[in-house]
């Protein structure tokens, strides 16, 4: 590989404070070996060729906490190939697996498994989770402690939440002995059971079953109460409601956690699912504008850590069904930067908290030397034209399957090269 050297582009690194007008040096292993301002061409060789970027922006490699893929048993909705090609189309080079999968990772051979596969199939870093419980039966704890060994960076019931509150309690307990990390799905099986949608005005007008706020908060709070006593590595993997938003900023005095939240939460409200819009029945579901203003002003105050895309490929028999009968989940990795930058667009957030939510933050949760710009790292970033409009189109979207939350929706900012490794896996 031969050095490569970028020039005039805005580089924001969050991790490293860094938010300049410079230029990037690749070294011939694809690591990082100068960035900022402090490159330019009065130290960079002539006979080099440089690439002038012409003010686009250069963002660390994007880590999305919360993706679903369908291998091994559900590879016709998506595979580690197709994944990695639509991850990073969106300028992601990290992605957290969830263990939802048939067979579900809840025991080491399945992780050999996975871990192979995703060496040979992935161009991206794969970090798997595995299942809390076995079988995601909510009853009986998985190995963490063999797990972990094998690589499994957290823990989590995927779509499913640990209800029984004294397994919830041996599972933090086992968590702070191993310095394991808790992936929590906050939603109560029984207030939520047959729910589709926000429970309100838009639910009675639809005649479908509702899953209140409340679902999702006692959750929280039980979860919070526990970890007053047991403290461990705990994570909410997304919030919805301005409930959830008030009782995080009050319970973060008392203990120490990280929360996330979905881009589809922070930039759509029930309001947008019409007449049963099947490719917007999301879980947690979307709830009322009051609810994603709160989620906004969250993230602002850095109540809210992450952002995800909770990317989950259907295919499209699965969706194109009566709301009640349609699959949950929606796939977004390769909107989930483009989507994220409308609220800098319209004003409602910073681009700097934008990019760490994105990057540094879920980097530092996981444990992971990935999301920033770090002399002598990976050199995995993506390169975005902030300003470039386009419409989202379903049958130009990378991923395999097509079950996009966002179909025709006009966005400003697209990512044009993203790099691995120093290595150009995508160009626009």
């Amino acid at each position: 590989m031969k050095k490569q050297y970028f020039l005039n582009a805005n580089i924001i690194d969050t991790h490293n404070s860094l938010n300049e007008m410079g230029g990037l040096i690749i070294d011939e292993n694809g690591l990082i070996e100068a960035i900022g301002k402090k490159v330019n061409k009065n130290n960079i060789p002539t006979r080099e060729k440089i690439i002038d970027l012409q003010g686009k922006y250069i963002f660390p490699g994007i880590i999305d906490m919360r993706v679903f893929v369908g291998e091994p048993g559900y590879e016709y909705k998506e595979n580690f190939r197709t994944l990695s090609n639509a991850a990073l189309s969106g300028g992601v080079t990290s992605v957290v697996t969830m263990p939802n999968t048939n067979p579900i990772i809840d025991n080491v051979s399945i992780v050999d498994f996975l871990k192979r596969r995703g060496r040979d199939k992935s161009k991206i870093n794969i970090f798997p989770t595995a299942s809390l419980t076995k079988n995601l039966e909510g009853t009986n704890m998985t190995e963490f402690g063999l797990l972990q060994k094998k690589g499994i960076i957290a823990f989590t019931d995927g779509l499913k939440t640990i209800q029984n509150t004294r397994l919830m309690s041996r599972i933090m307990k086992s968590a702070h002995d191993l310095n394991s990390l808790i992936l929590q799905h906050a939603e109560d099986l029984e207030l939520s059971k047959d729910g589709m949608i926000n429970d309100g005005i838009i639910s009675t007008k639809l005649g479908l079953q509702g899953i209140p706020d409340l679902a999702e908060l006692v959750i929280i709070e039980r979860d919070l109460t526990l970890l007053e006593s047991i403290k461990c590595r705990y994570h909410i993997s997304q919030i919805s409601s301005k409930k959830s938003v008030e009782i995080i900023n009050e319970r973060k005095q008392k203990a120490k956690f990280t929360c996330g939240v979905s881009i589809n939460n922070l930039s759509l409200n029930e309001n947008d699912i019409g007449d049963f819009r099947t490719f917007l029945k999301l879980s947690p579901p979307l709830r009322t504008e009051e609810d994603r203003i709160s989620l906004v002003e969250g993230l602002n105050n850095k109540i809210i850590d992450v952002i995800v895309s909770d990317h989950k490929p259907e295919d499209e028999e699965q969706k194109r069904l009566t709301f009640s009968q349609a699959a949950t989940g929606s796939s977004g990795i390769e909107t989930l930067l483009p989507l994220s930058l409308e609220l800098y667009h319209n004003d409602s957030v910073k681009l700097e908290t934008i990019i760490q939510a994105l990057t540094s933050n879920p980097a530092k949760i996981l444990k992971i030397n990935k999301g920033n710009l770090t002399i002598g790292n990976d050199a995995d970033f993506c390169i975005v034209d902030i300003n470039k409009p386009w419409i989202v189109k379903k049958d130009k979207l990378i991923s395999k399957s097509k079950n996009t939350s966002i179909e025709n929706k006009k966005l400003q900012g697209k990512v044009t090269n993203t790099f691995v490794k120093g290595v150009e896996l995508f160009k626009l």
